[in-house]
């Protein structure tokens, strides 16, 4: 390409503001394009000749350098100057962006996030009918603000015995409570739940917790129901006060550590045994089992014959004839609080943890040396001009970012991230802030 060529295209080449080229200046460039061309015309130039032209090419050159030089120095003021009085940036999707980052996040199951449940409450409110199904449990008095419900027991006999039918036939609670969970956790084709303590079993005792507590599920490994021993002489109907006086207290747990569970149309699916979240299970080699946790769904259901066997819970199985063997569940549990974790040197506790997978897009906001120096807030500036109205802050601007907020390309705010303290920005300050967005 000829050298008159390249300086006409620079010419053509847009301007972003500045000083503008002289008028000397163009004139130099014509008289060295008149040159160029003139020299172009000579088939053999003469030694004289072709020193002439090499100085204009020469001059050429340097003039076009100078040129190109004005034009970078230029298009850098421009971008100094839109960096200054930037108020948003654009993410580059491929460096600033990343997105479908999946974590699992745990957290303590009961109200305020506490891992810990040791105060266990009844409410009134719930009506007598109520109450032959199923008792809410609460962590204060129910009356008491912040009071709520932490999970709910109930018993279920596949034939319904052990509450009483009042003379509708296949009409009882017992069998109420065992047909919904038979449906909602066992395959179609099973009757009867079946643990590794004692077979298929007629009569389970069940723990539900409340379900915006899970979450998306228990976490398997991280709960620990206590269970202290019920005397002889629990009464026929256990909705009053039964009596605990028993010394031992069955710390149950799931078997998640030393197996890989079963994987059923309910989910993943554990066994429940005797054990403790910080000893493990009790005697690896011969696990003693006392039911099934069902973690997607919430629930723990306790074998009623183990509980028997075990516990002395007495389950009254009598035809028709109103137990209220939950009952005798709550005060188990409620009761072991009363004593003293040897392990722990801390009374026993309900302990449970929830689980979730959490979804996140993360997006860099990176802030240069000379972006976001100044701030739109009227306090920044004073008077009818607008002057900086802190003297310091003249040639050296700092603002303090506190908000990042997230727009669409319509302009329009979607989501606002907040730092947990203000971020001090000046010229001779970068930074770089991650927001997470989760979902």
């Amino acid at each position: 390409m000829k050298m008159n060529n390249f300086i006409k295209i620079l010419k053509q080449q847009p301007k972003q503001g500045g000083v503008p080229v002289t008028n000397n200046l163009l004139a130099a460039v014509g008289q060295a394009n008149q040159a160029a061309r003139q020299t172009t015309n000579v088939v053999t130039p003469a030694p004289a000749a072709a020193g002439v032209s090499a100085a204009v090419n020469q001059q050429v050159q340097q003039l076009a350098q100078q040129l190109a030089n004005e034009m970078v120095a230029q298009q850098q003021q421009s971008q100094i100057l839109a960096r200054n009085g930037r108020v948003f940036t654009k993410f580059d999707a491929v460096n600033d962006i990343v997105k479908n980052q999946t974590e699992v996040v745990t957290a303590g199951l009961w109200s305020n996030g506490v891992a810990g449940l040791k105060t266990y409450f009844t409410s009134s409110t719930q009506t007598t009918t109520q109450r032959k199904y199923y008792i809410d449990v609460y962590q204060a008095t129910p009356t008491a603000t912040g009071s709520a419900v932490q999970y709910s027991l109930a018993f279920g006999h596949a034939l319904g015995s052990g509450s009483d039918s009042q003379g509708q036939l296949n009409d009882s609670p017992s069998k109420a409570i065992y047909s919904q969970y038979r449906q909602l956790l066992l395959n179609p084709n099973d009757s009867r739940f079946t643990t590794a303590g004692s077979g298929s079993t007629d009569y389970v005792y069940v723990v539900n917790f409340k379900r915006d507590r899970v979450k998306e599920r228990l976490d398997a490994g991280n709960w620990e129901l206590p269970l202290r021993t019920i005397s002889s002489s629990r009464p026929a109907n256990a909705t009053g006060s039964v009596n605990v006086s028993g010394t031992t207290v069955i710390q149950l747990i799931d078997d998640s550590t030393i197996s890989n569970g079963s994987n059923t149309t309910s989910g993943k699916v554990y066994n429940i045994v005797s054990g403790s979240l910080n000893g493990g299970v009790f005697n690896v080699s011969a696990p003693q089992y006392y039911g099934i946790a069902y973690p997607d769904h919430g629930v723990l259901v306790l074998d009623g014959k183990m509980l028997d066997q075990k516990l002395n819970f007495q389950t009254n199985t009598g035809s028709s004839s109103e137990g209220n063997n939950h009952f005798a569940l709550y005060h188990s549990i409620s009761g072991s609080a009363l004593l003293t974790n040897t392990a722990t040197g801390d009374a026993y506790s309900f302990l449970a943890r929830n689980s979730e997978k959490v979804t996140s897009t993360h997006y860099f906001v990176r802030i240069k040396n000379a972006e976001y120096n100044f701030s739109n807030n009227p306090s920044y500036v004073t008077g009818s001009v607008g002057e900086i109205a802190e003297s310091t802050f003249i040639g050296d601007p700092k603002t303090y970012i506190t908000t990042v907020g997230l727009y669409n390309d319509s302009q329009e705010l979607l989501a606002v991230a907040k730092l947990s303290k203000p971020l001090l920005k000046s010229f001779q300050r970068e930074a770089l802030i991650r927001v997470k967005l989760d979902f």
